[in-house]
This record gives structure tokens, sequence and C-alpha cells, in this order.
């Protein structure tokens, strides 16, 4: 089986529209506190013209409030359009500081095409305990929690064991993760009352890393990592009958391909392209 992937043909040139402009001259003007970068992605795996192509522009900055530390940020879409209110994606911002013992830190993003909820993390860790709490939670109307969880963590010698219970108030679903590593190996099992699985991870050298996952449905999974250079890996998940899942890093850039498989066949190919520009 073979596919072809579109190769990218140049168009006459394109008229930007002047909401673009003026979304790059505001985010612009506002890099006085931070840097925006520009992130390209290609959509839907479509290569062959420009309309493939999302680009998405970020700004971040940082200041400081007594003991608390603040950072916030913006995502927007760089496309051509004449409706300059949908290009911003989402708002965000975080707040961390110490309360005792405890280093936390709160975070909240916003759809910026709907501010009336947010969702909001809390994180909270005290190193001299080795253990640390998540908290996913949204706000609106009310506050409610969504998904708690806790880690411990226990040295011993070499090794290193960490247990994380969770649970998920929508679902009411809890389950545990149990972590231990040693050396090259590392171990994760995960139990729930319905499913477990486990993974063993081997760094066979310094470039190469293979862990498989084998699942109480019995299914099957293998992820093969492998460094490339100073900057750059590609990672490699196979997944037996569902599909076989490419990961390529390269310093700014990363392709992300996604291929179904039927057995040993590839029924098709998902392609995408991300490259990070800080100005």
């Amino acid at each position: 089986t073979s596919f072809k992937i579109a190769s990218f043909h140049p168009q006459p040139p394109i008229k930007m529209k002047t909401s673009a402009l003026a979304l790059l001259a505001l985010i612009g003007g506002a890099a006085a506190g931070g840097r925006p970068s520009l992130s390209i992605n290609v959509r839907d795996g479509s290569f062959d013209d420009l309309g493939g192509l999302d680009p998405t522009l970020s700004w971040s900055s940082s200041s400081k409030s007594g003991d608390i530390d603040l950072e916030y940020g913006v995502e927007a879409s760089a496309r051509p359009t004449a409706d300059i209110a949908s290009l911003p994606r989402k708002i965000w911002g975080t707040a961390s500081t110490r309360v005792g013992d405890w280093g936390v830190t709160a975070r909240a993003d916003l759809d910026a095409q709907d501010l009336s909820s947010a969702d909001i993390e809390i994180d909270a860790a005290n190193d001299d305990a080795d253990l640390s709490v998540h908290l996913e939670a949204n706000a609106g109307d009310s506050f409610s929690v969504n998904k708690i969880e806790a880690t411990k963590g226990i040295d011993n010698d070499d090794s290193r064991i960490t247990v994380t219970p969770r649970y998920d108030l929508n679902t009411e679903e809890a389950d545990v993760v149990v972590a231990y590593s040693s050396g090259d190996t590392e171990v994760e099992v995960t139990a729930s009352k319905d499913a477990q699985s486990v993974t063993i991870s081997q760094q066979i050298d310094d470039e190469n890393k293979i862990s498989p996952t084998l699942a109480s449905s019995g299914d099957i999974s293998v992820e093969w990592e492998r460094k490339v250079g100073d900057d750059g890996s590609i990672t490699t998940t196979v997944k037996p009958n569902d599909s076989i899942d490419v990961e390529w890093k390269d310093a700014d850039w990363t392709a992300n391909i996604n291929m179904p498989i039927d057995g040993t066949d590839i029924t098709g190919a998902n392609v995408g392209i991300k490259r990070e520009v800080n100005f």
C-alpha cells in the first residue's frame, strides 16, 4: 500500500485583509511587555494551497504583585478575515505564590469567544513532603470541581516510587497510577475498577527508548523514541489494527503523522506541521 502527500503549489499573491494586519499591529504593540510568537500549523493535512495553513499568534508577559507572581497571555488566529472579533481564541492567566511550605499556582483559561466561564487548574506542591495536589474546576455562574488528584513520591536509594490516586467528580470514576523507576527502567501501572494497564519503559542506549503498553482489554501498543541530534527526536507509536503515529521534533519544528491501519494495510495519512517563530 502506498500513499501520496500532495505537494505545495504556489498561488497568486493574496491581498491580506486589514483585520489581520490590525491584529499583528495590536500584538506587536503589546509586545513591549513580552515577546510574541507565531506558530503555523497545517490544517487537516492539506498542503495544496495557503488555505491549508493555520497561523496562530501568541503573546505573553509577566509581572509581580507583592508575593504573587503573575503571568498572562492571549492566543489569536492570524488568518485573513473581515471579522476581527473572531480572531482571538484564548485568554489565560496564572498566579503563583507560597502558602507556608506549599507552592501554589492557579491558572485560568477563557474561550475568547465565550467569556461566560473559565477553566481553572490549581496546583499545590510541598517539596519537603514530596507531595503534590492537582485540581481542575470550572468557574461561571458557580464554581464546580471536575477532577482532583494527589501524588506522593518515595525515594529509596537509586529508585523512586510515586502513587497518584485520581477521581473524576463528573463521571464518579476513580483510578490510581503507580510508577516505579530505577536506572534505565520505568514501570507504570494504571488501575481502576474496570480497567488496568501496564507500561514498561526501557532506555536501551543514549538515543533509544522502548515503551510497550499492555491493557486488560487485550489492547497492545509500542512506543519507540529516538533522539536525533541535540534538539530533535522521533517518537513512533504502533497500535495493531488501529494506527501508527509519528511525531518528529526538530528544534522549533514539529511534524505529526497519523496513519490508520487495518491489518497490515495503511488506509490513509493525516499530516500536521507546526513551526514556532519567536520575534
